[in-house]
């Protein structure tokens, strides 16, 4: 690795001890090598802390950091950005799965293609124990070279986890930083494609692991998902309808700060409000770990084959 790493990985963690050195593994043990792994603690009261130390005085590319208090999820993923130094950034999570060949992939598919400005790669939704429950298939037309299709598309298509695919930097510092309301996360990607395509590498190498403890899971209501992703939203000034009219107004804003044509302007209003009438229709949104799991059998692909250091990697 040089002294200014091509390619910065995020990693903002909270009380992550059950699954973070199985990530860390699957980061560290990535065929691409040259990046740095920033890792935010978030004030963590369980062993995290110890982990990331431990893996740190092994691994000169890590960085750790750790918060004095829990600022939220959405800041802490935010601060991970703010203390990245390469031409490309990946958010990762503590508790998913990289194939070892994900991050040389998608720098490889952004060094060919230069007009796409995010690379990502097949994924699949694994349980606790790392089995695959859903396979999915990515159905998004982010790759498209018109800007209103590529929204049309976030909006109306389920799952899609682009968020964790490794961006160009100067994009993403060129659009206002993630939010804390109900589903920002779907807001600030689409704002990101307003801004150039997305590249899918047809390879399965992300598996996003879900779980009983997984943020989503953990905090069933918008309220409560909310107050993880920041605490400053407790409290009377946040009830949900605001949460909701923040998300529905998060896109509206993504629209107008966008460097578009006035033409491609309304179109994009124009399928904003198209999908606003839509919301009535049952299962509109779901994510892709809401859907029927599959019988693991079925699939042809070996998590543990694809996934650096599933076996002794930590002796």
């Amino acid at each position: 690795m040089t002294d200014r790493p091509r390619l910065s990985v995020g990693l903002p963690v909270y009380n992550g001890e059950e699954y973070l050195s199985e990530s860390l593994d699957a980061l560290l043990g990535q065929t691409y090598e040259d990046f740095e792994l920033i890792i935010s603690d978030n004030a963590s009261a369980d062993g995290t802390q110890e982990i990331c130390r431990e893996y740190a005085a092994k691994d000169a590319r890590i960085r750790y950091l750790r918060l004095p208090r829990n600022i939220g999820a959405t800041p802490n993923h935010n601060h991970v950005l703010a203390e990245s130094r390469g031409e490309l950034f990946k958010w990762a999570s503590h508790d998913d799965l990289y194939g070892r060949d994900l991050l040389r992939r998608c720098v490889e598919a952004l060094d060919e293609r230069p007009d796409m400005i995010l690379a990502h790669t097949g994924q699949a939704v694994i349980d606790g124990d790392g089995r695959v429950t859903v396979p999915y298939e990515y159905t998004l037309a982010t790759d498209s070279p018109h800007a209103p299709e590529r929204f049309r598309s976030l909006l109306f298509e389920p799952g899609g986890d682009d968020f964790y695919g490794v961006f160009r930097t100067d994009r993403l510092r060129r659009v206002k930083p993630m939010d804390s309301y109900h589903h920002a996360d779907r807001t600030y990607v689409a704002e990101i494609t307003l801004h150039g395509p997305f590249h899918q590498v047809p390879e399965l190498l992300y598996f996003r692991r879900d779980h009983p403890t997984r943020a989503e899971r953990a905090n069933p209501s918008k309220r409560s998902r909310c107050v993880n992703l920041d605490p400053r939203r407790a409290g009377p000034l946040h009830p949900t309808p605001r949460l909701l009219a923040e998300y529905v107004w998060g896109f509206a804003s993504a629209i107008r700060r966008a460097p578009l044509s006035p033409a491609d302007r309304r179109a994009c209003y124009g399928h904003l409000a198209s999908w606003l009438t839509s919301r009535v229709r049952p299962g509109a949104g779901e994510r892709v770990e809401d859907r029927a799991p599959v019988d693991p059998a079925l699939l042809t692909v070996s998590v543990d084959a694809l996934v650096a250091g599933r076996e002794g990697r930590r002796a």
